[in-house]
């Protein structure tokens, strides 16, 4: 397959020895580049200065005076929120270092776009050689929130982006057609073996639907991302299969890939009632079991750990990769470069 996820930015950044992702001026560049960061024409002067100069030396430091100077308070705030997301990319060796240390030590602050772009790239890294479009179609999940549809019994995802510009052309063309015809999603392609060779071209697009529910190819194809993940981030080799229900016998750990999943899992977990609805929700059940089990606590063994995905009650998929390098039981911390 040719290159995919190109905006990414995979291409502006230098290898570490360990494969992993180093910051560069060129990368950086491309943030300060961004709209919202661009000096509009009513901006003052020393918001322009230090636009260039950012754009110059993007690892400049920058004093708390400079941000004060600005004349506009959503230009303080806007910079002062991208700098602290640059010092903290900066503050580690790679991107993946950087991620971790988001995750363990809190993201609060960070907005969910810098923490969805920061995964997308480095889960661009991982799936280098990838030439499975299922599997990269699935991915997407890690960093684009999806709008689930039920059409004619299946369970499809599309990505929630392309479906609202979807239905905003048809209000505007043809509002008449919005009434009397099926939800917007169903005017996309269902990736399927006839059309995944297209997913090289259209990558950037992200406009092919997963049949998700009956689709085992969508779910093995995010179970294999899942697994991908794991071992590019904390080094340990796991396999995921996606299951039609949990054993309870096999009860022994849990992770929920989103907030909703996290919520009812914990309710199964300490034997609270959990709602039909809820349950109903979950989309997605994988077994994960670590292929050295000496790598998992020692009450796991080569017992399963389950991850939940769910959608929320208006039908959206906000996945949680961040879940997973908080959440498996790992017997220690996996080290970072």
């Amino acid at each position: 397959m040719s290159d995919f996820w190109v905006s990414s930015g995979h291409h502006l950044l230098d290898r570490h020895e360990d494969g992993w992702l180093v910051p560069t001026d060129a990368f950086l560049k491309a943030y300060f580049a961004r709209p919202e960061l661009m000096p509009p024409e009513d901006a003052c002067d020393a918001e322009r200065s230090l636009h260039a100069k950012l754009l110059a030396d993007p690892k400049r430091p920058v004093a708390a005076d400079e941000i004060a100077a600005l004349a506009d308070a959503d230009a303080r705030e806007n910079w002062d929120v991208m700098l602290a997301f640059r010092d903290r990319l900066l503050a580690h060796p790679t991107l993946e270092a950087a991620y971790l240390d988001l995750v363990r030590g809190g993201m609060s602050g960070t907005p969910p776009l810098f923490i969805n772009q920061l995964t997308q790239v480095i889960l661009r890294n991982a799936l280098e050689g990838c030439s499975d479009a299922f599997v990269l179609r699935s991915a997407e999940l890690f960093f684009r929130p999806q709008r689930s549809s039920v059409h004619e019994g299946a369970l499809l995802l599309a990505d929630a982006e392309v479906v609202e510009l979807q239905e905003e052309s048809r209000r505007n063309t043809a509002p008449l057609l919005v009434m009397f015809s099926g939800p917007a999603i169903t005017e996309l392609d269902i990736l399927d073996a006839e059309n995944e060779a297209s997913y090289g071209h259209r990558n950037e697009a992200f406009d092919l639907v997963l049949s998700f529910g009956g689709g085992l190819a969508s779910r093995a194809g995010l179970a294999r991302a899942i697994e991908i993940w794991v071992r590019h981030l904390l080094g340990v080799a796991v396999s995921v299969e996606p299951v039609a229900k949990a054993e309870e016998t096999d009860w022994a750990w849990f992770v929920g890939l989103d907030v909703d999943s996290m919520r009812v899992g914990n309710q199964l977990w300490r034997g609270e009632a959990t709602r039909d609805a809820d349950l109903e929700r979950i989309i997605g059940l994988f077994a994960l079991r670590f292929k050295d089990p000496a790598e998992a606590f020692p009450s796991i063994g080569d017992r399963p750990v389950w991850l939940f995905l769910s959608t929320t009650p208006d039908g959206m998929v906000r996945m949680k990769p961040q879940n997973l390098v908080a959440g498996l039981p790992l017997r220690g911390p996996a080290e970072t470069s």
